[in-house]
């Protein structure tokens, strides 16, 4: 009889489950979290100074990254105030790049792309695993929050890409990513895809499809319905919240 493969151990200090558990409730807050954060970032570039705006967002990510890194296990209050500063900050990035430095978007997702690869495969060598289960040590945490701040920004690009430069508009957008997301979910459960990289694969389409309904509310181009980004920043906020209010709540019996 074989022995099971087992995952290599960093030498490092084992830390508690610093991620969440992978629900259907995750995907939720997940996908509402980064409409919220497109909406809200162009709702502060727009109503204030864009260099105070981004200053203060970067600001906050770097709390909310602190935080998440002195916190000794999870905390869904603290894990997902730093997803929505990621959210928002990430957005603010990719449209530095789109609108001030005016790399065309078809070039910048390429350009996010080819980081996410060299980020996985980073993380791969140095750890033989990308598994959020893993996320045991302190470098682990690093890579994963890295990985997670460059899919928001490919995420970010892509969904205007489809959107804006092929002028398929936010709704066939919405229709694309939705259908993009489901298929690693069918090909794992079908077609033997790992559970791994089906997880990486939906977390980024995550963005794109989060980012195109939320802008397809909010926008009025590319046929968008314009009901602006302040009110819709609003409205996604408040379910997201009672999302993870209920994540909280589940990891404190888990805890307890």
């Amino acid at each position: 009889m074989t022995k099971p493969a087992t995952v290599a151990v960093s030498p490092a200090r084992p830390l508690l489950a610093k991620v969440p558990q992978i629900t259907a409730l995750f995907w939720v807050v997940k996908v509402l979290s980064t409409g919220m954060g497109e909406t809200f970032s162009d709702f502060l570039v727009g109503g204030s100074q864009p260099e105070i705006a981004v200053l203060g967002a970067g600001l906050l990510l770097i709390v909310s990254l602190i935080a998440q890194f002195r916190s000794p296990r999870y905390v869904a209050w603290i894990y997902w105030f730093a997803v929505v500063m990621v959210s928002i900050f990430g957005t603010m990035v990719a449209d530095i790049v789109d609108f001030v430095i005016g790399i065309p978007l078809a070039v910048s997702t390429a350009g996010f792309a080819v980081v996410l690869a060299g980020v996985f495969a980073l993380w791969y060598r140095t750890e033989g695993t990308l598994s959020v289960h893993s996320i045991t040590t302190r470098r682990r945490e690093a890579f994963y929050w890295t990985t997670v701040m460059v899919t928001f920004a490919l995420g970010t690009v892509a969904g205007d890409l489809t959107a804006t430069t092929l002028h398929l508009g936010y709704l066939p957008s919405i229709l694309i990513f939705a259908i993009a997301i489901a298929v690693p979910a069918m090909a794992y459960r079908w077609a033997g895809l790992s559970a791994i990289a089906a997880f990486w694969a939906s977390y980024v389409v995550t963005r794109p499809l989060g980012a195109s309904a939320t802008d397809w509310l909010a926008s009025h181009r590319a046929d968008g319905l314009g009901l602006g980004t302040g009110w819709v920043s609003l409205a996604v906020t408040i379910p997201m919240v009672a999302g993870i209010a209920v994540l909280a709540l589940r990891s404190e019996k888990i805890a307890a």
